[in-house]
Order: C-alpha cells, then sequence, then structure tokens
C-alpha cells in the first residue's frame, strides 16, 4: 500500500506549509530585555534627573553667599554698606596668600568658609592669626575646621536647635547687641580666658578668644545669619554684625575657593572624592547595594531541565550508523570491541545468575557461563575478554561470535 509507513522506518512528524519555522534559540529576544529591564531604566532616569535638580538648585542657593559684593538674600553686601559708612574699608581676597600679606595689627581678618581650606591653609591662617595682631573672625568652622584654626576648640556634633538666643556673657559687643541670631554650631573650649555667648543646652555659639602675648582676638561664630541680607535688620543681628567688624580701619575679607593653586601645594590640593560630600557617597554605597540586590532577584537560575522540541527527529539507527562511521573512520577496532564485550556481558549476566555488579568479573562469570554452554571446545573467556581485533574483518567475526553465544545462552 501506498499509504502505509515502510518497514523499518519511523514515521516522520508532518508539519503544516503555513506554519512558522521551529525556533530552537533560548536568546532573550529585544523586546524582552526592554520589558525587563525598563522599570531599572526607569528608576536610573529619575534618580539622575532628581540629582541634577537637586544640584541646580544647592549651585543657585550658594550663588552670593557670603560675599559682601552680592546683594542676593545670603549676600552680605548690606554689611559692607554699613561699615563703609562707619569709615571701615571692605576688601575682598580668594587666596590664602593675599589674605596673609593684607593682615595686620588695624586689620580683621573675616574668613567665610574655613571648611574648605586644607590643612597647609589652616596652618597659615592660624600663624596669622597668631601674630598679625588684629582680629580674626571664623564663620560656622565645623569639625574638621575649628581645632586646627583655635587649638583647643571643639565643635559639637549637635547644632542648636533655637535661632534668636541671648548673649548670656560679658562681652561688651554682645551685650550691647542683645538677642542675635545665632543658633548654630554649638563649641566647646577649655580655654580659661574664654568669652562664651550666646549659649544653647550649655554650650555657646559665639566664641571670643584672645590671643596671648598680642592685642589680637580672635572670634568663632556658629551661625553667618547676622551677615545675611536678608537677616540683618532681625533682633540685633546688625549691632553684633558692625562692632565685631568694625573693630579695626580695615576688613579684610576672605573667600576661600577650589582654584587657590598658589596657596596650596600638590600635596595639599584635593582629589576628586575629597570634594564630594559625605551625604553624595552614603547615596552612592546604598545605591550600589541596591544594584547588587537587584542583579541577585534578577539572576538566571538553574532549575529542572525542560524538554525542547527539537526541529528534526533523528532515528536511532541513523545514530548508531553515525557512531560505527566514526570508529570506522578512526580505525578505533579496540573501543568498538570494548563496547560489544561490554555490552553483550551485561545482557549474559542475569540470565545466567549473576549479579550486575559482576557482570564483568571473568572469575565468577565465566564459570557461570560454562555450565550453560552445550558446544564442546568453545571458551567463553576469549570471546569475552580476549585482545582486541586487529581489523574490520576480525571485528565483524567478533560480533558474529557474541551473538551466537547469546543465543545459545538463552536458548539453554
Amino acid at each position: 500500500m501506498t499509504g502505509s509507513p515502510r518497514p523499518g522506518k519511523t514515521p516522520q512528524p508532518t508539519r503544516r506549509p503555513d506554519a512558522p519555522p521551529l525556533s530552537t534559540s533560548v536568546s532573550p529576544t529585544p523586546r524582552q530585555l526592554w520589558t525587563r529591564s525598563r522599570g531599572i531604566a526607569l528608576a536610573v532616569v529619575v534618580l539622575l534627573a532628581a540629582a541634577v535638580a537637586i544640584a541646580a538648585l544647592r549651585t543657585g542657593a550658594q550663588h552670593g553667599r557670603l560675599d559682601p559684593r552680592s546683594a542676593d538674600p545670603q549676600g552680605s553686601r548690606a554689611v559692607a554698606e554699613l561699615l563703609a559708612d562707619r569709615g571701615v574699608s571692605t576688601r575682598v581676597v580668594t587666596t590664602t596668600e593675599q589674605a596673609r600679606s593684607a593682615a595686620g595689627a588695624d586689620t580683621t581678618l573675616l574668613v567665610a568658609n574655613p571648611d574648605l581650606l586644607t590643612d597647609g591653609q589652616r596652618s597659615r591662617l592660624r600663624a596669622v592669626a597668631k601674630d598679625s595682631g588684629g582680629r580674626t573672625v571664623l564663620v560656622a568652622p565645623g569639625a574638621p575646621s575649628v581645632g586646627d584654626l583655635t587649638p583647643g576648640v571643639t565643635a559639637d556634633a549637635t547644632p542648636s536647635t533655637e535661632s534668636a538666643l541671648s548673649p548670656s556673657c560679658s562681652l561688651p559687643a554682645a551685650r550691647r547687641a542683645g538677642t542675635a541670631d545665632m543658633g548654630g554650631i554649638r563649641y566647646d573650649t577649655l580655654a580659661p580666658d574664654a568669652e562664651a555667648c550666646y549659649l544653647s543646652a550649655g554650650l555657646p555659639s559665639l566664641l571670643h578668644l584672645p590671643a596671648p602675648r598680642s592685642k589680637g582676638d580672635t572670634v568663632v561664630l556658629g551661625a553667618p545669619d547676622i551677615l545675611y541680607n536678608d537677616r540683618l535688620d532681625k533682633q540685633g543681628n546688625a549691632s553684633l554684625a558692625l562692632q565685631l567688624l568694625g573693630s579695626r580701619p580695615h576688613l579684610v575679607w576672605y573667600l576661600p575657593s577650589l582654584s587657590d593653586d598658589r596657596a596650596a601645594t600638590d600635596s595639599e590640593r584635593r582629589s576628586f572624592f575629597d570634594l564630594i560630600p559625605s551625604g553624595w557617597r552614603w547615596g552612592t554605597l546604598q545605591l550600589a547595594v541596591a544594584a547588587v540586590l537587584a542583579a541577585l532577584w534578577r539572576a538566571r537560575r538553574l532549575g529542572p531541565l525542560v524538554a525542547e522540541r527539537l526541529p528534526v527527529v533523528i532515528r536511532a539507527s541513523e545514530t548508531v550508523e553515525g557512531r560505527a562511521r566514526l570508529y570506522r573512520r578512526a580505525s578505533a577496532h579496540d573501543r568498538a570491541a570494548t563496547a560489544l564485550r561490554t555490552a553483550a556481558r551485561n545482557r549474559l549476566a542475569p540470565l545466567v545468575g549473576v549479579p550486575p555488579s559482576q557482570a564483568h568479573a571473568p572469575e565468577t562469570l565465566i564459570p557461570a557461563l560454562s555450565t550453560r554452554l552445550r558446544s564442546p571446545g568453545q571458551d567463553p573467556h576469549l570471546l569475552l575478554f580476549g585482545p582486541p581485533p586487529g581489523n574490520d574483518a576480525a571485528l565483524i567475526a567478533l560480533a558474529d561470535q557474541l551473538d551466537a553465544l547469546e543465543r545459545e545462552v538463552r536458548h539453554s
């Protein structure tokens, strides 16, 4: 019959002509990659946009801050104008060397951002405050700088929660000014001659430190509010600022800048990571931990084997023939003979009552096999455990003899 399959042939699976081609690829498609990663990509875009917005806002807020030439709300032009009306000249400098050369006994040196200075710059400014005989005003120095500029003074880690504070000291300038916006960084000192003013929780936010063996002194301000344009008319801020900065006829207003290359030697220059605020470092660490957790969550895991549909069906006989051709091409008579003998021993062992673990032990298999043989003079040991054949004819003869041996044992 024309419609029936040929004997010995495995029928091939039929497919419709309009059926899509079978695919064995397990690689994700671009659409799958986008579906998996769009959530993470959106989160990264949102974080970058937030970082840019915050940086822009911070940059705008810091523009002109504590600059005596700036009319911004946080600038200090109003203080400079009032001092000029009282005959005090104001000079703005941006390098440590300019500040050192301008300092003198008739000068007040104001350092706007002491925490931006390097260790070497702080050491040089400390020598100026000690030897010039003038007044040095440090505006809100934090823990990194206050100890270097004023030895014996430490900054408390918790700032004051109050803004307007009363003097609570005998310093004439503070007593005349009265209540002022001095709530900020609080300090502690063991200096016996230090005058502590504007206390909050027992610690002052204004320190007056007379310099030993000279007529100079140092004033440490815990908050810059009294110098801001928009805060100068509040409380006694104007009075306190004018008295602290107008005690000498000349005022040198030092605005530290990151471009102060002449003041900082190569070993003192800050690296890129030194300029990153600590908050951004913690944020980067948290993002790294989140990225690792997301990678662990989305990583490919080993699971059970999954059956895969193959595009073609290969008959077992074709596989055997292909392997035989490989053996023949390599002249591997020894390997082919070993495979034939191993398979024969595995089939003969249960027929003669030998356990599978002893199927390849001649001292167990041969005696049990000899009791089943009816052909005299037949040596099963040479057949099952003998040397490998040397050519194709000997290999074919070995296969025929193994088949005959197995048939005889089965019939017995």
